[in-house]
């Protein structure tokens, strides 16, 4: 399992997956909403489950939640959340 997400590796989209669960991610809708938290876990569907969920809409944060669950269908792609410099 790849635990770096990096898929030019040759780990592909489902390696880079599995890579991230529990990690922090930023999941872009198809309607420019991203909503940046932990994922939690997801299906063949890419049907998403994510904790500590946050919500911005044009990079302005609109609301917090504890656990979010976004269908499939509505999700523009996945990436992982770049750490903030200290």
């Amino acid at each position: 399992m790849a635990s770096s997400g990096d898929t030019s590796k040759g780990g592909g989209p489902s390696e880079f997956l599995k890579g991230v669960i529990g990690r922090p991610v930023v999941v872009k809708l198809n309607s420019g909403v991203d909503y940046r938290g932990i994922l939690a876990c997801l299906d063949g569907y890419m049907n998403i489950a994510m904790e500590q969920t946050e919500e911005y809409v044009n990079g302005q944060l609109k609301a917090k939640y504890g656990d979010a669950f976004i269908r499939g269908n509505n999700v523009l792609y996945i990436s992982t959340q770049k750490k903030k410099p200290t």
